[in-house]
């Protein structure tokens, strides 16, 4: 199969009408800290039982079209000695993984940061390559403030994301390209939809120097919303409207997919705020779900580290997962949940 042939087959699948992706790509630091809010101790054994349950989980493909790894997960095997990649292509799921190295200070540029990785990447996406990976993920953020993200931290974020996404489609993989303007702040709903047309302009200005192919790459983008700490309260209706008006004048229909990152939303909310951007008037892109916390927070709570809660983490992940399908299609209502 050649290359190109590669990435269409994996965009087709990832975008799949009512289904979205799921991330488990959570880095040694954070997964502590998820598992921490449980009391289990983040070990090698407990990271693997505990993801290697979620993909175990029965019918996940249904809503699901794709799982982003962290590197570890990628090398391990289920409890019969299945590796977990092969276990999510028997579910019909894509693998995937998440390929930067971090974020850090941007020299010069006080409170903004630069995702790194960049170095040895091509070397480490052969391997990822050859333990199943067909996609990967590339997060870069961007901290709203005074004076924040500064000039500096566009274009330097846009260009790392870029070549990123160029060194992935040259293997015949298919980028996830992830501008995450952070919630955090008191910000007002301008504000964060100035930053969110700002960065995305300059992404995909950027992109198109490098000549990455729009047609098999994914966005994963934050949805338009006030900062977390701003007094102001929002609907759904009203998050749908602002992200919207900002999407349709920078991302370009070309792009395939859309698949919104849930950013410190919780469970219920990114499913509703979801649900309402697809009910709204005509887009051309698919607009479905990249989330981590908000699909596994109720599983990861049944599960306690306990081996005997299998199941009932399972059922808990999927009931998300199937909400989340419901909401690509503008299907969902708040009467599911209990059902």
């Amino acid at each position: 199969m050649g290359i190109q042939q590669q990435r269409q087959d994996t965009i087709a699948a990832l975008v799949a009408p009512g289904k979205g992706i799921l991330a488990a790509d959570e880095s040694s630091p954070t997964i502590a800290k998820r598992f921490a809010t449980i009391a289990v101790e983040s070990t090698e054994a407990n990271r693997r039982e505990y993801r290697s349950l979620l993909f175990a989980t029965p019918r996940l493909g249904d809503s699901i079209s794709g799982v982003i790894l962290f590197e570890e997960t990628l090398g391990q095997n289920d409890d019969d000695g299945t590796p977990l990649p092969q276990r999510l292509v028997q579910q019909g799921i894509v693998p995937g993984i998440k390929v930067d190295k971090g974020k850090g200070p941007l020299a010069n540029a006080p409170g903004d940061e630069i995702t790194r990785g960049l170095d040895g990447l091509e070397k480490r996406l052969e391997g990822y390559l050859q333990q199943g990976a067909r996609f990967a993920k590339w997060r870069c953020v961007y901290h709203i403030g005074g004076h924040n993200p500064g000039p500096l931290a566009v274009k330097a974020n846009a260009e790392v994301l870029a070549s990123y996404a160029a060194i992935c489609q040259s293997l015949g993989m298919v980028p996830i390209v992830e501008p995450e303007v952070l919630i955090d702040g008191d910000h007002d709903w301008e504000r964060c939809a100035q930053v969110s047309e700002t960065v995305l302009h300059e992404v995909f200005h950027t992109l198109h120097r490098h000549r990455v192919e729009l047609e098999t790459m994914i966005l994963k983008p934050s949805m338009v919303t006030p900062g977390k700490d701003h007094p102001q309260a929002t609907t759904a209706e009203q998050v749908a409207e602002h992200t919207l008006r900002v999407f349709r004048r920078v991302v370009p229909a070309a792009v395939p997919g859309i698949n919104f990152l849930s950013g410190g939303q919780g469970p219920e909310e990114a499913t509703v705020n979801l649900n309402a951007i697809n009910q709204a008037s005509h887009r051309p892109w698919t607009l479905s779900f990249s989330y981590g916390r908000a699909l596994q927070e109720p599983a990861l709570a049944a599960w306690g580290g306990h081996h005997d809660h299998r199941e009932v983490a399972q059922q808990a992940l999927l009931h998300r997962a199937r909400m989340n399908a419901l909401a690509t299609t503008g299907e969902y209502r708040t009467t599911l949940e209990t059902r």
